[in-house]
């Protein structure tokens, strides 16, 4: 059985023409992209769409990607302008939805009614909070947390500094601890 190819490898197929090593790229990164497009965008049909420009325009510009460079940080700046530019174009300023996308399954008994009622409120609480962030440090927040992007992952979709990701999640967590309690 032969391994599958290194990511690096797929970028320099797609480099040279092969549709289908771009379409593997595609599939391992679709999910990820829709993610950030949404937190950006707050939209699901937004985000979809973002998510696919962005695919092709990423496909487009391949010549211009730097060799040895990662991919996934490069793919995501694209797709995170897409959608940036989509909420822009839309004339939207409507809350960020962050939604917790856990796939929790309970590990036998169904929870109590009251437990369910305090999850939620608990879920509110904290949506709520996440909401009073100024947008800079919420998407912040969203990629590190709930797209759980590393800093410099977070630096390359947002297309700021590491130092800037650095400051705004420590300014941020500290806004949700006070506000949250």
């Amino acid at each position: 059985m032969s391994r599958p190819p290194e990511e690096s490898e797929l970028v320099e197929r797609a480099r040279r023409g092969d549709e289908g090593a771009y379409e593997e790229l595609v599939r391992a990164h679709q999910g990820i992209a829709f993610r950030t497009a949404f937190v950006i965008a707050g939209d699901a049909s937004d985000a979809e769409e973002a998510a696919q420009d962005g695919f092709v325009k990423a496909y487009r510009a391949l010549g211009r990607f730097r060799r040895g460079s990662p991919f996934r940080p490069w793919l995501l700046r694209i797709v995170a302008n897409e959608a940036r530019n989509r909420r822009r174009s839309a004339g939207r300023r409507a809350a960020l939805s962050l939604r917790a996308a856990a796939d929790e399954s309970s590990g036998g008994a169904a929870p109590s009614p009251e437990g369910v009622l305090l999850e939620g409120e608990e879920r509110e609480r904290l949506l709520a909070a996440l909401n009073d962030l100024r947008e800079e440090e919420r998407l912040v927040i969203a990629c590190r947390f709930f797209l759980e992007l590393s800093e410099d992952e977070t630096a390359a979709a947002l297309d700021v500094r590491l130092g800037t990701v650095k400051s705004r999640t420590s300014r941020a967590l500290a806004h949700l601890r006070e506000s949250y309690g």
